[in-house]
């Protein structure tokens, strides 16, 4: 059985969109576990989703946020790996780290070339984040972001497709394949993780993974 890692922050943990405090889509409705009952059998996930997880920066309200910081640790749990899929880059986006999408860029970089230290390069899948909604940052929904933030998601696409090729691993779009639900316009519904695992599955497919 083939062991895959996800890597990557709430939607990949599966936050219910609007929940406060945070609660979890359970097993069977979150897309890495779709895609874990789809494999049928033949291959493990691992899911390493983490509420407020960026590419390198640090949360000082939220310890232990930075994902180039926790994946070494990581890495080294779940050895031997020989998949990976990455999706990181929505918090990056928080108006408190006055990120560009290049910037964002660099920190998938660094996380890149941790994982290839472990994992063929052909054998990691990067996906980009899905874009926000127009209304993201409005009080009731995440003020962390601001108006900018959306600017932000739009520009990520091409610096990740950009990056996957100069390193030759795989590639995929996430806001080519779902939007956010409009009950917070950043995490995905229920129909959401259905359509993604389902992309995904196809890509996984395609890297000759199942």
């Amino acid at each position: 059985m083939k062991q895959v890692l996800f890597y990557g922050d709430s939607n990949t943990w599966g936050l219910i969109p609007g929940t406060h405090p945070y609660q979890r889509y359970p097993r069977g409705i979150r897309w890495t576990s779709i895609v874990q009952k789809r494999a049928s059998g033949k291959l493990n996930v691992i899911e390493e989703g983490l509420c407020g997880r960026t590419t390198v920066f640090e949360d000082e309200l939220r310890p232990g946020r930075s994902g180039i910081d926790a994946l070494p640790l990581i890495l080294e749990k779940h050895r031997p790996l020989d998949y990976a899929v990455l999706m990181l880059g929505t918090n990056d986006c928080k108006t408190m780290y006055h990120a560009t999408p290049e910037i964002i860029g660099s920190g998938v970089r660094r996380c890149l070339q941790k994982l290839m230290e472990e994992i063929p390069k052909e054998r990691i899948l990067l996906i980009s984040p899905i874009l926000f909604g127009k209304n993201v940052f409005l009080p009731e929904k995440d003020p962390e972001f601001g108006q900018e933030s959306v600017t932000i998601s739009y520009g990520l696409k091409s610096v990740y497709e950009k990056i996957a090729g100069s390193f030759g691993c795989e590639f995929l779009a996430g806001s080519d394949i779902v939007l956010p639900s409009e009950i917070d316009d950043e995490h995905l519904d229920e129909e959401g993780h259905r359509i993604f695992a389902e992309v995904v599955l196809q890509k996984l497919s395609a890297m000759q993974v199942l």
